[in-house]
């Protein structure tokens, strides 16, 4: 049963990193649009975009194969709680959030790659908006977690 634990602390971990990630990289995009011209001010920010970008796909991906584990670890790890099975529909909801939410984090990454080219950016309402998304599907994952409504 310990091993769980671990296994389980460290996917919590993994995606509160990633979470940072995914809630910092849309202000990010807000502040070179508000950058007011400086060039300077904008490589460093992209700079950090960019660095900021690939440290969230690493936890991502950790997250995700501790996620694996203590999904399917049951298998092969003795002691191990089941998460297959009735009453786990709230996990189905509870990936396809992380689903959308991954795809918000693509989202922002190619904008960040866009504006890197020269592209154009969207108003700073739409990326303010973009930008607390990722809280309300957060708030919603956690409550899934918790509840485990069905």
């Amino acid at each position: 049963m310990q091993t769980y634990f671990w296994i389980k602390s460290l996917h919590i971990v993994f995606v509160m990193a990633w979470i940072a990630g995914a809630f910092y990289l849309p202000r990010i995009l807000i502040n070179i649009v508000e950058d007011g011209g400086n060039p300077a001010v904008r490589e460093r920010l992209l700079l950090m975009g960019r660095r900021l970008y690939r440290f969230g796909h690493v936890m991502f991906g950790l997250a995700v194969v501790a996620g694996l584990v203590l999904w399917m670890g049951y298998r092969v790890i003795p002691d191990f709680p089941t998460m297959v099975g009735s009453g786990t529909g709230w996990m189905h909801a509870k990936l396809l959030l992380v689903a959308v939410m991954f795809a918000m984090y693509i989202l922002e990454g190619r904008q960040l790659k866009a504006v890197a080219r020269g592209g154009a950016m969207p108003s700073t309402k739409l990326l303010r908006i973009r930008n607390e998304l990722p809280v309300l599907i957060l708030l919603v994952i956690v409550w899934l977690v918790l509840a485990k409504p069905f």
